[in-house]
């Protein structure tokens, strides 16, 4: 004879349910409310002007925020729905259901504030004995932006377009012209017509222009780098009396080259390779995507993100100076600084003679995969 539990969804809780009893002692999302209850949220709750409809605290938010990044919980509106359907979330949230608006409009209106906490998170892990700054491993992964590659235009195709583009409205101005209208085919608004790629005409212009200043940004970086190779080979050939080896350094070009290119969908991104058969390259079949390049550095012992940043730059050897820069501008209490160790040596001399001879990184377009990316 089967003995099952008997499945009851109408009889009422003699007393409130209580959001405390829902999940383990030791589940993540009572470490992270914790945790944020030990943080300073001033900055964020001071900045309420307190009239109207009473607000979700800071508190709240930011805890939905950083329990669904640690799960791979990213859009607003999957933390508003998880809000509902999950236990953790409803836990975090105090049986509240704040909508995706209002998630994503803390995100964007307290993004320093939330940067800021992140030194706090480390002090906290210091307190905590958990966090001792020795051995520190760095690396970078491409993330893939909300934009396609397909919808990244170069110099030269926007030229060819613009070009195109003039003799249509020339085309479309002699027809408007015209005294015989039979030449204009049935449907055809020339007024329309012609504001359309005059519209056309003003995007190409927009983007051309923008090209043309990361060029100009470009040249004068490349420009000062020429002038300091040929100071230094100067400098050599005084000391040794001997002319150095090797080829002269060449002058960089002015203005934008042919495939230098801007995303019309998201600007601020670049081309990059996506080598080794990662997730990208596996989903689309190429080995370039339209991405952003997200670095983190991370302490061995205990494993926590000392230091991240995003760039534009596809090459990662190019971000062992700028990252250790923001390692060391961490407060003194944050990590206990221990002697050089043989890690930091190799890190002090890669910097000195790898990422010297690396290169600066070019902010305004991709490249295309060298021995030299990391």
């Amino acid at each position: 004879m089967s003995n099952f539990r008997p499945i009851d969804r109408d009889t009422g809780f003699l007393l409130p349910p209580s959001v405390d009893e829902w999940l383990p002692e030791k589940h993540l999302a009572r470490f992270v409310v914790e945790v944020i209850d030990g943080l300073d949220v001033r900055a964020m709750s001071g900045s309420y002007r307190g009239s109207g409809s009473a607000s979700y605290h800071p508190a709240l938010l930011l805890g939905l925020l950083v329990y669904g990044y640690a799960t791979g919980v990213f859009s607003s509106r999957k933390l508003e729905r998880a809000s509902y359907d999950s236990v953790a979330f409803r836990f975090i949230a105090a049986n509240e259901h704040p909508d995706h608006d209002t998630i994503a409009t803390f995100r964007r209106r307290f993004l320093k504030e939330i940067e800021g906490l992140f030194v706090q998170v480390l002090l906290l892990a210091r307190e905590m004995g958990m966090l001792k700054l020795g051995t520190v491993g760095l690396d970078g992964t491409k993330i893939h932006a909300n934009a396609s590659r397909h919808s990244a235009l170069s110099d030269e195709h926007a030229g060819k377009i613009e070009a195109q583009l003039k003799a249509e409205v020339s085309d479309l101005m002699a027809k408007a012209e015209a005294a015989d209208q039979a030449d204009v085919p049935d449907g055809m608004s020339i007024p329309d017509e012609l504001a359309r790629r005059e519209e056309r005409l003003r995007k190409l212009a927009e983007a051309r222009a923008k090209i043309a200043a990361r060029a100009k940004e470009r040249f004068a970086r490349e420009q000062a780098e020429y002038e300091a190779k040929l100071a230094a080979r100067e400098a050599k050939t005084k000391a040794t009396g001997k002319k150095p080896g090797g080829k002269p350094p060449a002058p960089p070009a002015a203005g934008p080259l042919p495939t230098d290119q801007i995303n019309l969908t998201d600007e601020d991104s670049r081309i990059m390779p996506v080598a080794g058969g990662g997730p990208i390259a596996q989903e689309r079949d190429s080995g370039f995507e339209q991405c952003y390049n997200a670095q983190a550095a991370v302490a061995a012992g205990s494993l926590l993100v000392v230091a991240a940043d995003v760039v534009q730059a596809a090459n990662d050897k190019q971000q062992l100076a700028p990252m250790l820069s923001k390692i060391g501008t961490l407060p003194d209490r944050a990590a206990d600084r221990p002697r050089p160790t043989v890690a930091s040596s190799v890190l002090e001399r890669a910097l000195r003679h790898g990422a010297a001879g690396a290169g600066t990184p070019d902010p305004g377009r991709g490249h295309a995969p060298s021995p030299a990316d990391g």
